[in-house]
């Protein structure tokens, strides 16, 4: 399908959702095709979360006063 840039403001979400059901999407201005909408596809190095995954992570820690001396120190405010 081709639509025009006016016609892809007004119907974005329906435009998308059809690129993602494997539809040519394209978007022209003046006639002229422009843009082609095509899903992402995911990468597969993004699919785990690494060596860090499994252990437990402490994000109040990240907060304590311990943190705040350390950051005051390391840029002269402390």
């Amino acid at each position: 399908m081709q639509v025009n840039m006016l016609e892809a403001k007004n119907q974005l979400s329906k435009l998308v959702k059809a690129a993602v059901a494997g539809e040519e999407v394209i978007i022209a201005c003046h006639g002229e095709a422009q843009v082609r909408l095509v899903p992402c596809a995911a990468s597969l190095g993004l699919q785990h979360w690494g060596v860090w995954a499994d252990r437990p992570v402490d994000g109040d820690a990240a907060f304590g006063e311990q943190v705040d001396d350390e950051v005051g120190r390391l840029f002269g405010i402390r």
